[in-house]
Order: C-alpha cells, then structure tokens, then sequence
C-alpha cells in the first residue's frame, strides 16, 4: 500500500488495509475472469458488500449505513479497489453516488423509503443517471456536464402532474444501468429555465414504463455495466426529486466534482498494480545478463511511472483533503470543481503512461492476458474518457483561474 500520510487518519489506513487484504484475496485471483462474466463480478460484488457493506459505506448511519463522509477516506477505498479491478470498484462504490443527491438534500422521503434496503446482506446496486445521446442539438454527457449551458441541453424530462412526476427520454452509459434497482436520473422540468430546471428525480427499477436495451460491448470495465435506458410516462411522486429548482443544479456540480476525485482514485489504482507488476517482471527477466531494471533505460522509465502516480496520488489527496475542511479552505464551487477536474484528468493520463510503459517494459508479456497489464491499460483509457471526456475537463481546469467560456 502506497499513500501519502500526511493526509490519512489512523482509520484510514485501517480500512485501506481492510480493502487491500479483500483485493488481494477476492479480486486479484479472478482479474481476468471478469470482462463478459457478470456471474463472477455479481460474485465479488455480493461477497464484498457481505463482508464490507460497500454499497452502503456512505449511507446514514441511522438506517445501518457507514456514514463516511470523507472524500480522503473513500479515495482510499476506491485506489484499492482500482488496484484490483476498476470496473469492479466503480459498481460497488456508484451506490453512494446515486443516494448523494437526496443525502445532500435531506430528502428523507427518499431515504427513509431507499437506504434501508441497502443497507442489509443483501446485493443492491443503484445508478446516477446523466447521460444522453448526443445529436444535432446537443446533448451528450459533455453538454449536461458543462456548466457554462447551466442544464438547457439535457432532453430527459419530468413534467409535474398533480402529485406525480411524468418522466420521459432515454439516458445512455450510466454506471450500474441495467442492473440497478434505483436510478437517480438527470432531468429538466423545462430546458429554458437552465438551471432552474435541472431536477434530480429518483426512479425504482421497476416502474411502468422503464426499460432496457442490451447491455454496451466495451473495450474495459466490464466490471461497469451499462446500457441504454428508456423513460416513457414513467410516473414517480413528487417527493422523489431531491431537492428542487435551483438547489438540484448546485447538488449535481457537487456530484460531479466528487465523482471525479474518486475516478482519480480508480485509475491511480490502476496504475499502481500495473507498476507492480512491471517492477516485479523486469526485476526477474534477465537480459545482458542482468535484470531488465537495472539497465539504464528501463530505470528511467520506472522512475518516470514513479514519479507519475506519487505526484497523482499527492494532488488528489490534497483536493479531497481540502473537500473535507471547507472551515479551513473554503468551497469555491468553480475553484474546487477545477481542482478536482485537474486531478482526475492528470491522474487519467498518468494511469494511461504507466500502463502503457508498463508494456514496453515487459514485451510480448505485457499485452499477454495472463499478465494483466492489458486489462489495466484499456481500463485506464476508458476511465480517461468518461465523466464528460478529456477536453471539457481542461475547459473546467480553466474556470477555475479565468472566465473561461469554452
């Protein structure tokens, strides 16, 4: 285990050793049975959830749940469970993603009637729901995401009746799509109001009206399953949304901005076990009849993959830690949405080096699927483009030092 102390609690490094012996017993066995076996990740999904609660981690203590509320902590949590398989990690731990809403809102319709049922043995997985389809008129992840169009390109909507929302559209890739049992979809009352009428509504699987395409053929995480999901006069009370005009706008930056942190975390993961695995090969093939690391070159390069995943790790710590202490560091919304955006873009782009260089290093063994590097490379790769994609992520950096209006 590798992190920066400086940042941890006594707590935090006993949960990360908890999550580490987990990975290394119910993970790291199976790594490349996972892509098209859902059995097997439904597998470690329940035996994690039985012997660690994940799915409920950030859930209210008061209905059974962990009540973690630090990002410090649940970056932890997600490089480990990185380390072992990401996909993995992001359908165990989007759960919390899905309830922050309503949590952030204190909306205790929705969770007094959710959280218990998470909250138990049982496997339950939920979904946050925000992306669309893109076309001539917008509305990709990118759009929804980009705060400067403050929600008027998202095409899902929920229109009030009586005391049920009437919700109708389509959203594609969302984490968990397809096998959750709620879904907190992205929504907007009336695309004019911007983000005024940004609503964030909860939906049961199995309301009238929902249903589901064929599960996404992806390159990696398949650990993460996804799938396009329809919404047609899908009814739910109006006690469902979480919060309301304006506030449902506030809540959903927040979502992201945290989403990122823990996708910084995921990928350094990533990047971290694909290191290992680099510095074990090249310390026991031996060429010129010496270990491959201790030959000039692949020192540097080594050294490089080092100083790549400490500088990431370092960053996302610090950004999380400062999440954490808002009376110390204060919560600029586009300050810290930057910050956070710097770090899952930087960490992406450090996890694609390392693997990447992690395969130079080790020849034909690194793209060899017994060896796992490939897995670990085509994973970071995703993770590099998702949550809205590389380039509005530079566009939020930017926000946070100029008025950008990119």
């Amino acid at each position: 285990m590798y992190y920066n102390e400086l940042f941890l609690k006594e707590e935090d490094r006993l949960i990360a050793k908890t999550y580490h012996d987990f990975v290394e017993k119910e993970i790291m066995p199976y790594r490349d049975q996972v892509d098209g076996n859902h059995e097997m990740v439904d597998k470690i999904l329940t035996s994690m959830n039985k012997n660690l609660r994940t799915q409920s981690l950030s859930l209210p203590e008061e209905y059974g749940g962990g009540g973690i509320t630090s990002l410090v902590t649940m970056g932890v949590i997600h490089e480990e469970l990185g380390r072992g398989d990401s996909g993995i990690g992001a359908a165990a731990t989007v759960t919390g993603w899905c309830f922050q809403p309503a949590g952030v809102a204190g909306n205790k319709t929705v969770m007094d009637k959710f959280a218990p049922l998470y909250c138990t043995d049982e496997l339950k997985l939920g979904c946050f729901s925000m992306t669309e389809a893109g076309g001539s008129h917008g509305g990709g992840g990118c759009d929804i995401e980009n705060p400067i169009l403050e929600g008027r390109k998202i095409k899902t909507t929920a229109r009030l009746e009586g005391d049920e929302w009437v919700i109708n559209g389509q959203k594609i890739w969302g984490s968990n799509s397809g096998v959750s049992d709620l879904y907190c979809l992205t929504c907007t009352t009336d695309a004019e109001l911007g983000n005024e009428g940004i609503a964030l509504i909860y939906v049961p699987h199995d309301c009238e009206g929902v249903s589901y395409d064929q599960f996404e053929k992806k390159a990696g995480m398949e650990g993460d399953r996804s799938c396009v999901v329809n919404f047609d006069n899908v009814r739910v009370p109006k006690e469902y949304r979480a919060a309301g005009p304006g506030k449902d706008a506030e809540i959903l930056h927040l979502c992201i901005l945290c989403a990122r942190l823990n996708t910084a975390s995921l990928v350094i993961g990533n990047a971290q076990a694909a290191y290992e695995i680099a510095l074990k090969h090249t310390g026991e093939r031996i060429v010129a009849n010496k270990p491959i690391r201790q030959h000039s070159i692949a020192a540097g390069i080594l050294a490089e993959m080092a100083t790549g995943i400490e500088t990431a790790r370092s960053f996302n710590f610090a950004t999380a830690y400062m999440m954490d202490h808002p009376e110390m560091y204060g919560l600029n919304p586009e300050v810290m949405m930057s910050k956070a955006t710097m770090a899952k873009v930087y960490s992406a782009d450090v996890a694609v080096m390392v693997t990447n260089k992690a395969m130079e290093l080790m020849g034909a063994y690194g793209y060899a699927c017994d060896h796992h590097v490939e897995k670990y490379w085509r994973d970071s790769k995703m993770v590099q483009l998702w949550e809205g994609g590389v380039q509005l992520g530079k566009f939020d950096i930017c926000r946070g030092y100029y008025d950008c209006k990119c």
